[in-house]
């Protein structure tokens, strides 16, 4: 009868660290990968640029001198491109004397300029409008005038005084009397003529 022999405890202890060995070689090849990084968070993006404050627009103004026949005269501050109206109005209005029919309350202003609002005692009567030979007694004021008060400056007539004002209405307030120059049938003699008679 043949007896197996006996396994040594060396060979006993060999099989048990191969055996160990391959399962923790498993254990590594299952779970011993590097974990993937997680991804990189996005750039925050970059805030909007601020809009640009909005300014308010400057408005250009005037300063025109009220005078004659209105309640608060002296100096008042008008926006660009104001008329004669919007002068007399922030002067106080007209006053029981001023005289309605010898203002033109359409006609621009311009900086620097004399509103003067005449009175019915200053202005020229009816019967000095048609041959102009009488001669105003207060000043008359180019951007206010009419066609009949220009007619009653000295050699004046109704054609004259039509492109006085006509040149008003086209080019816009005069700032100077000499500015009548420009206009046709008048010249440096009649200017000399009409000192003193005339503003602006």
């Amino acid at each position: 009868m043949v007896h197996s022999l006996p396994v040594s405890v060396s060979t006993r202890r060999l099989a048990a660290c191969a055996l160990a060995a391959v399962v923790v070689l498993v254990l590594v090849l299952r779970h011993g990968r590097a974990p993937t990084a997680a991804p990189a968070a996005a750039p925050a993006r970059s805030a909007a640029p601020a809009a640009a404050p909005v300014r308010p627009a400057v408005t250009a103004s005037v300063v025109v001198d009220v005078e004659g026949a209105v309640r608060d005269p002296g100096l008042i501050h008008l926006e660009q491109g104001a008329r004669v109206a919007d002068a007399v109005a922030r002067a106080g209005g007209l006053t029981a004397k001023a005289d309605h029919a010898g203002l033109d309350l359409a006609a621009p202003v311009s900086d620097g300029e004399q509103v003067l609002v005449p009175t019915t005692a200053s202005a020229p009567s009816s019967g000095d409008v048609p041959d102009g030979s009488t001669t105003p007694s207060a000043p008359i004021s180019l951007n206010a005038a009419t066609a009949e008060q220009l007619d009653a400056l000295p050699g004046v007539g109704p054609t004259t005084a039509q492109k006085i004002v006509a040149y008003r209405q086209q080019h816009g307030a005069f700032r100077s009397i000499d500015e009548l120059d420009a206009i046709p049938g008048i010249g440096p003699a009649r200017l000399a003529e009409w000192k003193g008679l005339l503003i602006p």
